[in-house]
């Protein structure tokens, strides 16, 4: 009988480290995705055509979305359930990832991009509800929490290496077909690991909300990376912001008046919340508009092959993917504000070595450079996401992860979009390298800054 037991038990958490792999590979192409694409620009210029705004949209059409329809699509996951919601995005990634790679123009590139930016923003919401629903235990779900979250430094680590070797391999189309057997292991697992998860069809969407941040970020996007080649006094650019603008203001009147709001404004009545997600606004500007920049810098200034290239990003890299967990370590002792500021501080160092680059410059004050930006970020991050869910009510945690999740979205592409605006208006690639980071640096001494003064400190929750 003992025996019986023993052995039930141990298929049944066999069955959990499945379904957990499962959910897992989900996520880690979607953090693929973000990262992947970076050094293969290079190659999809030269095959494609296109300038540099065009790059930019095929980095930013994928975060736009994502970020525009994180918290719709949390949503969603309660009224039809994760497991659907889950499998629907691990399908749209699939056929997109093929359609993508056989992209003929560049315009058709972005939009499979936008589409696989839609997977993206289903999968993230329904994985974390999968896990809940498959670990109800709250020690065990911490540690297979754990284990989902060190997925995103793996990702971010493999992306640049693992895109590079595809590039000067099998070209730029063969990391889109990365995607797809990953999508359909993960789509295996889950479809036969779990049957039904709990829906809430009473759950109501806010779709007027919905329309409104996605055209509030699309104008704000279009006008900031359109505005070099368009003219900043063009009219299609001023439309653009003015759009923004107006709808931004239409959207905190109508939000303020729904009753089952998307963005739930009196959420930013905690100061921790609102810095926190401005932070995670912030350290992915920087994030991301130097992943935009460095691997073209290695590989049209320095010669490096792409996937040497993705190499010689390791050592950004590696600390993202090691240090979360110690970073947990120090919150859980001292709190998120240190670790913010002084992560803040590391990754503005680590951007202005970054910004003495040139063509002859000794790897070690890149490595050095890119060691401390990739430090910095993984001090931060977990400690922002820690200030923000402490932040607020036990039952609006999975609203305000969705709103820290959808900042640093818009960060990512803001990122994008501002170094690409000042290199292609400059004289030269390393001119426009060389102020785009030195601005970066400013705005993550700015975080720090704020994460000192504004986080981690105590409020009455209500």
């Amino acid at each position: 009988m003992q025996e019986a037991m023993v052995q039930t038990r141990s298929v049944t958490r066999s069955s959990k480290l499945v379904l957990l792999l499962g959910i897992s590979l989900g996520y880690f192409m979607v953090l693929l995705d973000m990262t992947v694409v970076s050094v293969a620009l290079p190659a999809i210029h030269s095959d494609l055509g296109g300038g540099m705004s065009d790059l930019q949209w095929v980095v930013n059409a994928y975060t736009i979305v994502f970020a525009g329809l994180m918290l719709s699509m949390g949503t969603l996951t309660d009224k039809f359930g994760a497991r659907s919601v889950f499998i629907c995005g691990l399908i749209l990634i699939l056929i997109t990832s093929g359609i993508a790679a056989a992209a003929t123009s560049i315009g058709a590139l972005i939009t499979m991009r936008a589409v696989l930016g839609v997977g993206g923003a289903a999968l993230l919401p329904a994985s974390l509800a999968l896990i809940a629903h498959a670990y109800p235990d709250p020690g065990e779900r911490a540690r297979a929490l754990g284990i989902w979250a060190a997925v995103t430094g793996i990702a971010l680590a493999a992306g640049p290496v693992v895109g590079g070797m595809l590039v000067d391999s099998l070209g730029w189309r063969s990391i889109f077909l990365l995607n797809m057997p990953i999508a359909l292991v993960s789509l295996v697992i889950t479809w036969f690991s779990i049957h039904k998860t709990v829906r809430n069809p009473h759950r109501n969407l806010d779709g007027t909300g919905q329309f409104l941040a996605i055209v509030t970020i699309v104008a704000l996007c279009y006008a900031l990376m359109e505005g070099e080649s368009q003219g900043w006094n063009s009219a299609l650019i001023l439309v653009a912001f003015g759009l923004a603008l107006a709808s931004a203001i239409v959207l905190i009147v109508v939000e303020a008046r729904s009753k089952a709001p998307l963005i739930p404004l009196q959420l930013f009545r905690s100061r921790s919340l609102s810095a926190g997600m401005t932070a995670g606004m912030l350290i992915n500007i920087g994030m991301s508009g130097i992943l935009f920049i460095i691997p073209m810098f290695f590989q049209q200034e320095r010669g490096l092959a792409a996937h040497t290239a993705g190499l010689a990003l390791l050592p950004m890299m590696i600390p993202m993917a090691i240090n979360p967990i110690f970073t947990g370590r120090i919150v859980s002792r001292r709190g998120p504000r240190l670790p913010m500021t002084f992560g803040f501080a590391a990754a503005a160092l680590g951007t202005l070595l970054l910004a003495l680059l040139n063509a002859a410059t000794s790897y070690w004050l890149t490595l050095a450079g890119l060691f401390l930006l990739g430090y910095g970020i993984s001090l931060t991050i977990p400690a922002l996401m820690a200030a923000v869910i402490s932040s607020v009510p036990k039952d609006q945690v999975g609203i305000a992860s969705g709103m820290i999740n959808s900042s640093r979205q818009l960060g990512a592409t803001l990122g994008v979009a501002m170094t690409g605006i000042i290199v292609s208006g400059s004289q030269s690639f390393l001119t426009g390298m060389h102020t785009s980071f030195t601005i970066t640096a400013i705005v993550l001494v700015g975080g720090s800054l704020l994460s000192y003064l504004m986080v981690g400190r105590r409020e009455r929750k209500s």
